[in-house]
């Protein structure tokens, strides 16, 4: 089955950095829009950043434009979330996942997904 793994989350200082990267196989890279999602300690899960299959598109929320830049390679079927100037309510667990496209509509919404990865944890302390 498709599957979807993170990797690169751990313990840093604020001010930090942190590259989360996500290997996905056994479903066709290029066809699907990746996204990364966090879910902090006693919150909701929410919308982090979003890239299109085709690269044309990156879309963030608020609180990490400027700080955080999603990106993917194609050929290594792997998209990454390089964070910067990380900050404690940074801390969560960060999840990838995969979107059939279907136009880069509504990337911002976890319940329009196909696949999930498990998460790796972030941690940054103050």
């Amino acid at each position: 089955q498709v599957q979807l793994l993170e990797s690169g989350g751990g313990l840093v200082q604020a001010g930090g950095s942190l590259r989360l990267s996500c290997a996905a196989s056994r479903l066709t890279f290029s066809l699907y829009d990746m996204g990364w999602f966090r879910q902090a300690p006693g919150k909701e899960r929410e919308f982090v950043a979003a890239i299109t299959r085709n690269f044309h598109s990156t879309y963030y929320t608020d609180s990490v434009k400027g700080r955080f830049t999603i990106s993917r390679d194609n050929a290594k079927n792997t998209v990454y979330l390089q964070m910067n100037s990380l900050k404690p309510e940074d801390t969560a667990v960060y999840y990838c996942a995969a979107k059939h496209y279907s136009g880069g509509a509504h990337l911002n919404d976890q319940t329009t997904y196909d696949y999930w990865g498990q998460g790796t944890q972030v941690t940054v302390s103050s």
